[in-house]
């Protein structure tokens, strides 16, 4: 093995393609998460696992991803002194999960002290991207993996509703100008000047045009593509529904310190109801028949990969 990764890191960085990581995720190393009230969680863990191990064993012998492993790794956060691989999913807990990380890492003292904008803008945490072939294979392979994720639609309703439904310097200007432009009739000065006000329907209108007016971007990027599941072989899956005693069981098994609990505060507009079934259930009203059926479709391997019921 390690003479084929010998040659592999002798290899141009464009030959990288369809790189095929290692087929099973490792044990979980348990001897730290002590007393029994981890049991109902170790257990969801393990059926978590073996859905997923087996769901890329048959959707990989039909498809083999071909993928830059830059492009790969991109999204994995890394935590070396506690061996901690996280790739991060846009709002599935990912921003208290930094501040989790730059508390493991020492760079912070608490989870509760460390801002917003230090967390997604203080570049405190390295990516594995920035490290040497050798680097990232060493890491893949003995580092923990853990991804965090959510229903799809709780999570795509989420960031409709943080990034369109609040000011926002950033996704009204540069998404809600182009969303407004191509798909309102008669859209007023205003709304074309400023890109705010965008509806949920426009909103849908644009994640499904295959020629969208503007890229993708990470906060509705389907999981498939931000984290590569089948391709990179996490050992731990926790979800947004479970996120406490997921998160918490987790800094058990790598071994953080016994006082570092995860963070349940909310990150941003703390006033606003969080997403729930519900809520999701309001937006997809403003939605014909066939849009909610071609949303679904386009989260249709998360909603597979990870198990989730469809809506």
């Amino acid at each position: 093995q390690l003479s084929d990764q010998q040659k592999m890191s002798e290899l141009p960085l464009n030959q990288f393609r369809g790189v095929y990581l290692p087929p099973a995720p490792h044990p979980l190393n348990k001897t730290l998460a002590k007393g029994g009230k981890w049991k109902d969680v170790d257990s969801a863990q393990e059926k978590r696992r073996s859905f997923l191990h087996d769901f890329c064993k048959k959707y990989n012998s039909r498809k083999k991803l071909q993928t830059h492993l830059m492009h790969l790794v991109s999204r994995i956060y890394v935590e070396d002194r506690h061996k901690v691989l996280y790739c991060e999913v846009p709002k599935a807990g990912c921003s208290n999960w930094k501040r989790v990380l730059m508390v493991l890492n020492g760079l912070a003292a608490s989870a509760h002290n460390i801002s917003h904008d230090d967390v997604h803008y203080g570049k405190h945490l390295r990516k594995l991207d920035s490290y040497d072939l050798k680097g990232i294979y060493t890491r893949l392979n003995t580092y923990t993996k853990t991804i965090f994720v959510r229903d799809p639609m709780e999570r795509l309703v989420s960031a409709f509703r943080d990034k369109f439904e609040h000011p926002n310097s950033y996704y009204h200007p540069v998404f809600g100008k182009a969303i407004i432009k191509k798909y309102r009739h008669n859209a007023k000065e205003e709304a074309l000047k400023t890109g705010s006000g965008v509806k949920f329907k426009e909103f849908i209108q644009y994640l499904l045009d295959s020629h969208r007016p503007v890229g993708m971007d990470i906060h509705w990027e389907q999981v498939s593509k931000l984290c590569y599941p089948c391709l990179i072989n996490y050992d731990f899956i926790g979800k947004f529904e479970t996120l406490e005693e997921d998160a918490n069981y987790f800094l058990q098994l790598v071994g953080a310190p016994a006082e570092l609990k995860f963070p349940k505060f909310k990150d941003r507009h703390s006033s606003d109801e969080r997403t729930s079934a519900e809520v999701v259930r309001q937006y997809l009203k403003e939605l014909s028949k066939e849009e909610r059926q071609l949303t679904y479709d386009f989260y249709y391997l998360d909603y597979l990969m990870f198990n989730y019921t469809s809506p």
